[in-house]
């Protein structure tokens, strides 16, 4: 186990990371902690931090994987939010105000803290009513005014003109003018990531897929009451139990909050009222590249994001009460209502299709009622921290921008509950994983001392700071003139067969975690992260040294966490057998000739045979396991071969926007190109197909 060492307020840590069966021994070996933090999203890792960094012997435990939860669904901005501050001001609401505050301090320390994974990011308002101009315009600019010093850039005003050349998809229709304001975005899982890491290199013990059973309990011998003095925690993977002890308990498991509560007292009530918010994926070209778009007044009062992230657009966010579930599935409901308010916004000229969702997700808002306050039916704005009769400590609410000072509050409550001996907290511009080494411009040296791509270098810098020379280290050879190294995951993502094997030491323990959280290609394109999965599950099989049926389970486990969670089941049920055929009697005739020229023999169907015949005439040849994904996409009724009516449903769906990028199609239309005019045509890769 690594060890920490402070003097003053100044940490020294061995750089080495030790294994997650090394943290494991610590948890198991460790007579007593100070400190036991139930759950590893943000609020957890943060607690963990903040403990460790006051000199107190630390301990984390996480049943699924460090932000596998809330923390890496998020919008991915670090703000004060400004719909926040409205409410202050029109309610003259003194504890909204003071949240917003807050949160505006900690977006300046989280910038500060983890540069390579955060930026600054200009949001733009645009005005479509003229009393709305002076309105906005003044909120926003008290929004600058409470952020005070720490303000990022100032506000201003925008012409339509100026406007329109800045975020050209905008409808131009009625525009008045557009207010742009800035805020900070990140990627969210890899930050809930860094907290932890760094967590662990100050030496606290820290353990994904580790589970508490039930919670430890004692009589204490003067006050004559049953006290918490740890949990029973089961190792997921290998199912070994063990007794980790610790002389506080911190509960910080987001949703779950109820289910700790409950094992510490039965009779405890619920506070957690979830509230889930669905977010989808689209392509790059529907926005800015660095502009995004808030809507502040959709149809039914909810507030709308549109906002450039990871070279792609994300949209979000909903806010429907639901059901507690580790595995919230995004619903269709709610992705077209995040599409309709998108249409809302943009020119006619631009078609927000359905099928140009890459992927979609849904996250559970732990919503909390504060246990201490008489009005026990009252919604907690900000973040609640309880300690129950028997010593556990509950930190629940508040959002991801002020997961540090909440993590500060937590250790405070609990080292005067606790009598622990400690300091205060030494956080506030405390570098994360990664944050030391990291320039602006270190993807130039990447490359140089490499011969890494410009593009794979510019995402290691971003996505591990100073440690993506680790990550460069490990990569293979291409065999190529250039790049010399890094073999990409899938042709159109920077992600490189490297970063499995880093993962590995950055504690990922399942293919999920790695397409999830370690990169976030399931995030951006379902499709894409579907297609790499075999080589993740190989690189990992071999690291980890993996039965054959264990990488058939692993690759089974995250097909399903694609089709369920980042809306592959909904992209599917978008072309089902069932899907009506709205196509005119040209179109038919037109389709009817196109699909002849690959089922010479009037079968009334085509298969793989007939597809790689008729691309082998015009010199384009794709591989058999390829083109049976191809036709599988489009293969409803699943017997291996696609039907008459199944393509015209699929031309259908294509018509309607339902459905985009369709390789079969592409392909299909192309060759008939091709042979109609006997010329060659472009050769035809996987594409970025929507969800």
């Amino acid at each position: 186990m690594q060890i920490s060492i402070m003097t003053s307020d100044v940490f020294f840590s061995v750089p080495v990371l030790p294994s997650r069966q090394a943290q494991l021994t610590a948890l198991r070996a460790t007579q007593e902690f100070d400190v036991l933090v139930v759950g590893g999203g943000a609020t957890g890792s943060g607690c963990a931090l903040d403990a460790v960094t006051r000199d107190l012997k630390t301990a984390l435990v996480e049943r699924d994987d460090f932000s596998s939860g809330t923390s890496s669904r998020s919008t991915k901005l670090i703000h004060g939010g400004v719909r926040y501050l409205q409410k202050a001001i029109v309610k003259l609401d003194y504890e909204q105000y003071m949240m917003v505050k807050e949160a505006l301090h900690e977006r300046s320390n989280l910038l500060n803290i983890a540069p390579h994974l955060t930026a600054l990011l200009p949001i733009m308002l645009p005005i479509y009513k003229w009393w709305q101009l002076p309105y906005y315009w003044a909120g926003i600019k008290i929004y600058d005014l409470v952020a005070g010093a720490q303000c990022l850039k100032s506000s201003y005003i925008l012409t339509k003109t100026k406007a329109l050349e800045l975020f050209p998809m905008l409808k131009r229709d009625k525009l008045v003018g557009a207010i742009v304001y800035y805020d900070g975005q990140h990627n969210d899982a890899r930050m809930n990531l860094a907290i932890a890491l760094t967590a662990a290199r100050y030496g606290a013990a820290i353990a994904n897929y580790t589970e508490v059973v039930h919670l430890l309990k004692r009589v204490d011998p003067q006050m004559g009451k049953e006290r918490v003095c740890g949990a029973r925690c089961r190792d997921v993977i290998t199912g070994q139990e063990f007794d980790v002890r610790a002389k506080c308990v911190i509960n910080a498991t987001g949703p779950f909050t109820d289910a700790l509560r409950k094992m510490d007292d039965q009779k405890n009530p619920n506070i957690c009222q979830p509230s889930a918010g669905v977010h989808i994926v689209i392509p790059g070209y529907y926005s800015p590249d660095n502009m995004g778009l808030l809507d502040p007044a959709t149809s039914d009062g909810r507030v709308i994001f549109f906002l450039p992230w990871e070279k792609m657009t994300i949209a979000g966010t909903t806010d429907t009460p639901t059901e507690i579930t580790p595995h919230p599935i995004p619903m269709e409901e709610d992705i077209n209502f995040i599409l309709t308010e998108v249409r809302n916004y943009l020119s006619p000229d631009v078609e927000v299709r359905r099928g140009d969702v890459l992927a979609a997700w849904s996250g559970i808002r732990p919503l909390v009622t504060n246990p201490n306050s008489k009005d026990t039916q009252s919604i907690c704005r900000n973040h609640i921290v309880h300690i129950s009769d028997s010593g556990l400590v509950t930190i629940a609410g508040g959002k991801w921008t002020t997961y540090r000072s909440m993590a500060e509050d937590t250790l405070d409550a609990a080292v005067k509950a606790h009598n622990l001996s400690a300091g205060p907290s030494k956080t506030v511009g405390l570098m994360l994983e990664g944050a030391k080494d990291w320039t602006p411009t270190m993807y130039i040296r990447l490359v140089q001392d490499y011969g890494l791509e410009v593009e794979v270098a510019q995402h290691l810098a971003s996505s591990y700071g100073g440690r993506a020379y680790e990550v460069a280290k490990m990569a293979h050879v291409t065999g190529k003139r250039w790049p010399i190294v890094g073999k990409r995951l899938v042709s159109e993502f920077p992600y490189i067969e490297s970063e499995v094997q880093y993962a590995i030491k950055e504690y990922a323990c399942t293919a999920i975690d790695v397409i999830a959280r370690r990169t976030r290609l399931g995030f951006l394109n379902v499709q894409a992260a579907e297609e790499a999965l075999p080589r993740i599950v190989d690189i990992m099989g071999k690291q980890l040294t993996w039965s054959e049926q264990r990488k058939r389970e692993e690759l089974s486990a995250a097909k399903q966490f694609l089709y369920y969670e980042m809306g592959y089941k909904a992209r599917s049920e978008q072309l089902t057998d069932t899907s009506e055929i709205t196509l005119t009697p040209a179109e038919v005739g037109r389709y009817m000739k196109r699909f002849h020229k690959f089922d010479k023999e009037n079968k009334g169907f085509i298969t793989t045979v007939d597809v790689q015949r008729v691309l082998e005439s015009i010199n384009v040849y794709i591989d058999a396991d390829t083109l049976h994904e191809i036709l599988n996409e489009v293969d409803l009724n699943k017997n291996g071969q696609v039907e008459f009516n199944e393509f015209l449903q699929l031309m259908s769906a294509v018509k309607k926007g339902q459905v985009s990028a369709n390789r079969l199609a592409i392909l299909m239309k192309t060759a008939e190109q091709s042979l109609d005019q006997t010329e060659k045509p472009v050769s035809v890769d996987r594409s970025g197909g929507g969800v």
